[in-house]
């Protein structure tokens, strides 16, 4: 059964809300307004993003209309200014005009243009992967708290014409798919027909996050007869026409397609719906970034970066339909291949829409999951739940062991615990479970990734 840990005793935190955690120190700060901004110089834009065409096409516009809305600047607009390329201005009380230049042509671009001088913050689909790091090194330390934030949470949605009766794939069979091992959709428990692929561009973080989670992971390559689209809304109107289309696009695009529900090694056929996204447990799902440079001089982008934050910031992402980062209790139906204590606990408690994950033989949390852990703190404190009503429930990827893979699962939960407790949580019970109930394969990284998890419950 699960078994309470001792409490430890309650320290002090600090209200600058510096913490540490394991060695691993992260800084969160509270959700402030900026005061009034300062104006350009001539006819300069204030800031300058460049990337993702995911975050360029309507989720960055949004958060920066927000942001200018929020300084009391009047006539905001949006505008466009070329093929995936969009100005939002506005005019201050003394009448000046200032604007924000967006241009969306691949996640990849916008490390490009932060490296050339071109741009203040570089949006992208997929983390910055470490050739751009060492790129970029010059100028700081670009996967460092300082520099990378996550703003929202995606699911790659596989889509087919709505009159495909297929339901679910696994990832194995995409990468077959998508590389033309697999030709013919007989050939996955289909009607008969020839298959027709359709594909984000190279410069796409959909596309790198669709190599890495799908092909690469299965030792395959994109089909060179896949087409090949710089925008999203383009793709998913192809296969919506195409009754023998297949694509991957971002959640919020998938327009008049039908999206498939997807397993990956033994995890349960998950489709991606908002709960399994914000978890993080739909196996493609992803994050979303802002990267900006960590010792940025330039306002703007540090105002930007802290309203995308913010419980604002978070409606807008919701609005422009992917997933926020605001915390939510849903219940979780207990069924036959769990435990016997995690179908207790289904039945009794709900689980929190946010998972803490870890990296390889490590108890130490990422950069995400300082803001993650403001969050449920918010969540327990508004909702009264901060005396034995946490249930916290480690898991891990497998180990030569079994006993390690249970040690390290617990020790993960507890580096949660110690957090908690310093903010007053007393909990009911901390637990770890190991190896079991994987939500991706843990054949490839990112799969072991998804499944090193702390999941919060509450009574």
């Amino acid at each position: 059964m699960l078994r309470a840990l001792p409490a430890c005793d309650r320290d002090t935190w600090m209200r600058t809300a510096t913490f540490l955690l394991l060695g691993f120190v992260c800084y969160v700060t509270p959700w402030t307004a900026f005061a009034a901004l300062p104006m350009p110089a001539g006819d300069q834009p204030v800031l300058r993003i460049h990337g993702s065409n995911t975050i360029g096409a309507s989720l960055g516009p949004a958060l920066v209309k927000g942001l200018l809305e929020q300084q009391g600047l009047s006539n905001v607009r949006v505008t466009a200014a070329g093929e995936n390329e969009q100005v939002v201005s506005a005019t201050n009380v003394a009448g000046r005009a200032i604007k924000v230049e967006i241009a969306a042509h691949g996640s990849s671009t916008g490390f490009s243009a932060i490296e050339q001088g071109r741009a203040e913050l570089a949006a992208s689909s997929r983390p910055i992967k470490a050739s751009e790091v060492a790129t970029l090194s010059s100028l700081g330390d670009m996967k460092s708290r300082d520099a990378e934030h996550v703003i929202a949470i995606d699911g790659l949605a596989i889509v087919l014409h709505p009159d495909n009766p297929l339901g679910v794939l696994g990832t194995e069979q995409l990468a077959q798919i998508f590389s033309g091992e697999v030709t013919d959709w007989a050939q996955v428990g289909g009607r008969s027909g020839a298959i027709s692929l359709y594909a984000r561009d190279d410069n796409s973080g959909t596309f790198d996050t669709f190599k890495e989670l799908v092909l690469s992971a299965n030792g395959k390559q994109l089909s060179s007869k896949a087409k090949r689209f710089e925008s999203s809304e383009q793709l998913s109107d192809s296969v919506a026409r195409d009754p023998n289309g297949i694509g991957f696009i971002g959640l919020p695009y998938v327009r008049k397609a039908k999206a498939l529900a997807i397993t990956a090694g033994e995890s349960q056929a998950m489709p991606p719906s908002t709960t399994l996204i914000a978890t993080e447990d739909y196996p493609l799902s992803r994050r979303l970034f802002l990267y900006g440079l960590p010792n940025s001089t330039n306002p703007w982008a540090t105002a930007l970066l802290q309203f995308a934050q913010s419980p604002q910031g978070q409606t807008i992402v919701a609005q422009n339909g992917f997933i926020a980062q605001t915390v939510q209790a849903v219940s979780i139906k207990a069924t036959a291949e769990m435990p016997a204590a995690y179908q207790a606990l289904a039945r009794e408690a709900q689980r929190l829409s946010v998972n803490f994950r870890f990296q390889e033989g490590s108890a130490s949390l990422d950069n995400k999951a300082g803001q993650d852990l403001r969050r449920v703190l918010d969540y327990l404190k508004q909702h009264g739940k901060l005396q034995k009503k946490v249930v916290l429930v480690g898991f891990g990827d497998p180990k030569a062991a079994s006993a390690r893979a249970e040690l390290l699962s617990k020790l993960r939960a507890m580096a949660v615990r110690r957090e908690m407790v310093r903010e007053g949580v007393v909990m009911r019970e901390v637990a770890g479970l190991g190896d079991e109930l994987p939500v991706a394969d843990n054949e490839d990284d990112s799969g072991r990734f998804k499944n090193r998890r702390v999941e919060v419950w509450v009574y």
